[in-house]
C-alpha cells in the first residue's frame, strides 16, 4: 500500500511537471503587459486579437498545416507498405532496412536540416515549398514504420492466407483484412508523424525561403524582436486546435474502441 501511495505521488509529481509550463502559457497570454510576464498584470484578450491580425503567421500556419499533412500523408502511403513488407516477409537485410529508415530519429535535428540544405537547396536547387516537403516527408517516414511496424508484427497473419485461400488477391486482402486490423496503429502514426512534423524548428530553418517560412520559424524569428504574450496567445490557441481535434477524431472515429 505504501509502495503505491508513494508511485501514485511520483506520477502526480511528474504530471504538475509537464503541465504547469503549458498552464503558465495559458495565463501570460491574458496579462496586460507588453512582456511575457508572471504573475500578469491586469486582464485582456488584446494579445490573441494581436496574433489574428499579424498576416505572417497566419500565413506560417497555413503553411506548417499544408506541408505537414502533405508530408504525413506520403509517409503513409509509402511506409505503410514498407512496414508490412518488413513484418509480413523475411527479407534480406531486414534490420539492416529497419536501421536505415529509423535513422532520422537518431540523428540530431540540426545535422539533418543542415544536411537536407545542403543535398536539396544548395546541390538539387529544388525550391523551397518542394524542399520543404521532401524535409518533412523524410523526418516523419520514420515514425510511420515504427508504430505501423509494430502493429504489423503482433497480427496473425494467417487471418489473411484464409482469405487467400477463399478466392482474395493479395492486394484485396491487404485493404480489405490486414489494413482494419492496423487502423489505431495507423492513426497514432499519423498523429505523432503530423505532430512532429508540424513542430519541427531544424529543417524548418535550414529549408525555407523568402515568403516560404513555417510556423515555428516563424514564431522563433518573432521572439529575437519581440517579447510580447503575443506567442503566448498563439500556444494557446493551437493547443485548443489540438484538443479539439483529438475530441473530433474520437467522436467521428471512435478511436478509444479500436485501440
Amino acid at each position: 500500500m505504501l509502495k503505491n501511495k508513494g508511485m501514485t505521488a511520483v506520477a502526480m509529481l511528474v504530471f504538475i511537471f509537464l503541465f504547469m509550463p503549458l498552464v503558465l502559457i495559458v495565463i501570460t497570454s491574458f496579462g496586460e503587459a507588453p512582456a511575457i510576464q508572471f504573475p500578469i498584470q491586469g486582464f485582456t484578450f488584446a494579445w490573441y486579437g494581436n496574433a489574428l491580425r499579424n498576416q505572417s503567421m497566419i500565413n506560417s500556419f497555413f503553411l506548417s498545416l499544408e506541408v505537414g499533412i502533405l508530408a504525413t500523408v506520403l509517409s503513409i502511403i509509402i511506409g505503410v507498405p514498407v512496414s508490412y513488407v518488413l513484418a509480413r516477409y523475411s527479407v534480406k537485410g531486414r534490420e539492416l532496412l529497419k536501421g536505415f529508415f529509423l535513422s532520422p530519429t537518431l540523428i540530431p535535428g540540426i545535422v539533418i536540416g543542415f544536411t537536407l540544405f545542403q543535398n536539396i537547396v544548395v546541390r538539387l536547387q529544388v525550391p523551397v515549398f518542394q524542399g520543404l516537403l521532401i524535409g518533412h516527408f523524410l523526418i516523419s517516414i520514420p515514425y510511420i514504420i515504427r508504430v505501423v511496424g509494430s502493429s504489423m508484427e503482433q497480427l496473425d497473419f494467417s487471418i489473411e492466407e484464409v482469405a487467400w485461400t477463399l478466392g482474395c488477391t493479395r492486394l484485396r486482402a491487404f485493404l480489405q483484412i490486414v489494413l482494419p486490423n492496423v487502423t489505431s496503429g495507423i492513426f497514432a502514426a499519423f498523429m505523432l508523424a503530423f505532430v512532429n512534423s508540424f513542430n519541427n524548428l531544424p529543417v524548418n530553418m535550414f529549408l525555407s525561403g523568402p515568403g516560404v517560412t513555417m510556423l515555428p520559424a516563424q514564431l522563433l524569428s518573432f521572439l529575437e524582436f519581440n517579447y510580447d504574450p503575443t506567442v503566448s496567445a498563439i500556444s494557446v490557441m493551437l493547443m485548443i486546435l489540438t484538443v479539439a481535434l483529438m475530441f473530433l477524431i474520437e467522436k467521428t472515429l471512435g478511436i478509444a474502441s479500436i485501440v
